[in-house]
């Protein structure tokens, strides 16, 4: 008995010790990133090429790594339906339904007729080129995130096509499947999509009926275990039932993220992920950077590199003209393209089947899976080129609506809490004029679409180029308190009449700028950035319109304020 323990436990130390290494391994890549300036993806996805490279590939594969990765992803895909309720749905559903459609069928159908002209085999070319058409939700969603471009309009329809491309992998899986089985894809996909439609109603069902009385029932319990466990629970059933049904682990992640975004408890749901959300992502990138055939990188590194380069190229080249067959301009066609310029997770999974890797050659299919890790691992590059060039495709002539009398509010830095600003004048229509004196951050709020002028507003002699007597309110968001000080005496003399909200780095100066008659707000404190937000519309004396998404998240106590 004794030896049956000793060897059962030498059984689980080899089976989670891939696990533990990459874990390592992973947090020193991480670190060797930021260090570099790099993303941590690119760290991911270099250490998994390294130790591929040095043949020890088979080492670190295991169930628990698989497992783990593809846990990051499901994670990832449940904290975007947090993001998107019922209400979000139907307010995106342009660009989930009608640009995610016509980019699937630019960037999709360019491929396909490319393998077509190549003469590839006719199922691997639609397919194949249609999982070329995809764009990785783990890198882009994450990019999104770390850039603060959830709620701006790239960031936005970035998200909404995504959603879109992961209805449309499903679909692809579920034609690969018919391929390698010998049936009819058509009614495949039918049964496909009735499936996918009874999900859909039955996180609606959960989301109007159950959600609310579990999380009350939890919220009594007054245990942050129990929060941690029913999140992961969540989580993880979700995408379990739907791949149980023959669909994606990841709509089913999706879903059960959405059926939780109508709930006022979700920011409690999503804390409580974004920790495993993070971690796991993290195994994921390793085990994409493993997946690379270092033999034939080695052997066909300049078609490997080849195919990298035109996947971009193209693949960017595709996305632009989508954006502008939607009636995009030609910057925000730039940014979005180059964004989701690169190959999907879905199609290294879609390529590895062996019923449409057996459709070409190993050695194609191998370049063509080495030339998608190379892209997901130059994505932060790739986009951040677009972004700059979206910039200063922007510069040139203030627009005269923009820098006009008609913008009542004047934002004083674009950093998060004036971005968030920017995003509510917008939502509600109401015009406003942002001004940026750091060069870096004016290009990076210019080429995400923000109304931003280049300006020193701690100048005096800029306030008549920017109308500030005919402004209602201006909100310092720079978070510099010295310069505040030395312009209150200015500000009250020439602006007698002008409301001022300053956004405040922490307690400091509460009582001091209150006292010199500004409404100062600590954004660092519980709700700070949406209490500046509420501030400059009482400013304004307007009521506020919300987003179906964040209105039906309102907490007791917000309605409590809202009334008091």
């Amino acid at each position: 008995m004794a030896g049956e323990s000793v060897h059962d436990a030498h059984s689980v130390v080899a089976t989670i010790q891939p696990a533990i290494m990459l874990l390592g391994l992973g947090i020193g890549a991480a670190l060797a990133s930021r260090a570099c300036r790099l993303n941590p993806i690119v760290g991911y996805l270099g250490l998994g090429l390294g130790i591929a490279a040095l043949g020890f590939a088979d080492d670190f594969s295991g169930p628990v790594v698989a497992a783990m990765a593809e846990a990051g992803v499901m994670f990832l895909l449940f904290n975007l339906g947090l993001h998107f309720s019922l209400g979000r749905i139907r307010d995106e559903a342009a660009n989930i339904f009608g640009f995610g459609t016509l980019q699937m069928l630019v960037a999709g159908g360019g491929f396909s007729a490319l393998f077509f002209a190549f003469g590839l085999p006719t199922e691997f070319a639609i397919i194949g080129g249609f999982a070329m058409g995809l764009s990785s939700t783990a890198v882009v969603i994450g990019l999104v995130r770390e850039r603060d471009q959830e709620d701006c309009p790239v960031g936005r329809a970035a998200q909404s096509i995504l959603i879109f491309q992961d209805i449309a992998a499903i679909l692809l899986l579920v034609a690969a499947g018919a391929l390698s089985t010998g049936g009819a894809i058509a009614p495949e996909l039918g049964i496909a999509g009735l499936k996918a439609l009874a999900a859909f109603v039955i996180a609606v069902l959960f989301s109007r009926y159950l959600t609310r009385p579990l999380f009350r029932l939890i919220a009594r319990a007054g245990s942050s275990e129990v929060y941690t466990a029913t999140a992961l629970f969540i989580a993880l059933a979700a995408g379990w039932a739907t791949g149980m049904a023959g669909l994606s682990l990841t709509l089913g992640a999706f879903l059960g993220g959405m059926a939780v975004a109508d709930s006022r408890y979700k920011i409690m749901v999503q804390t409580e992920i974004d920790a495993f959300r993070g971690l796991f992502l993290s195994f994921f990138f390793i085990s994409v950077g493993l997946s690379i055939d270092p033999a034939i990188l080695a052997d066909n590194w300049l078609f490997a590199v080849a195919a990298a380069a035109g996947l971009i190229v193209l693949k960017c080249v595709f996305n632009v003209l989508a954006g502008l067959a939607n009636r995009w301009s030609v910057p925000g066609s730039i940014q979005l393209g180059f964004l989701l310029g690169q190959g999907s997770e879905f199609a290294l999974v879609i390529f590895a089947l062996p019923a449409v890797a057996g459709l070409i050659e190993p050695r194609l299919a191998s370049i063509l899976v080495t030339a998608i890790a190379i892209s997901l691992a130059v994505t932060p590059v790739i986009s951040n080129l677009g972004r700059k060039l979206a910039g200063k495709l922007r510069q040139g002539p203030a627009d005269k609506k923009l820098a006009g009398d008609d913008a009542p509010v004047v934002i004083i830095g674009l950093g998060p809490a004036g971005r968030g600003v920017a995003d509510a004048l917008t939502y509600n229509e109401i015009g406003y004029l942002a001004v940026e004196a750091n060069a870096e951050r004016f290009e990076t709020a210019l080429a995400d679409g923000y109304h931003v002028h280049q300006a020193n507003p701690a100048d005096p002699r800029s306030w008549d180029a920017l109308g500030m007597s005919n402004r209602e309110v201006v909100v310092i968001a720079t978070g510099n308190l010295s310069i505040s000080r030395e312009l209150t005496p200015l500000v009250e003399e020439r602006l007698p009449d002008i409301e001022r909200v300053i956004a405040l780095p922490g307690p400091e100066g509460l009582q001091e700028f209150t006292d010199l008659g500004m409404i100062p707000v600590d954004v660092k404190a519980p709700r700070g950035t949406e209490r500046i937000i509420e501030m400059v519309f009482q400013a304004l004396n307007r009521e506020r319109k919300l987003p179906a998404s964040k209105a039906s998240n309102r907490t007791d106590e917000e309605h409590a304020l809202e009334y008091a």
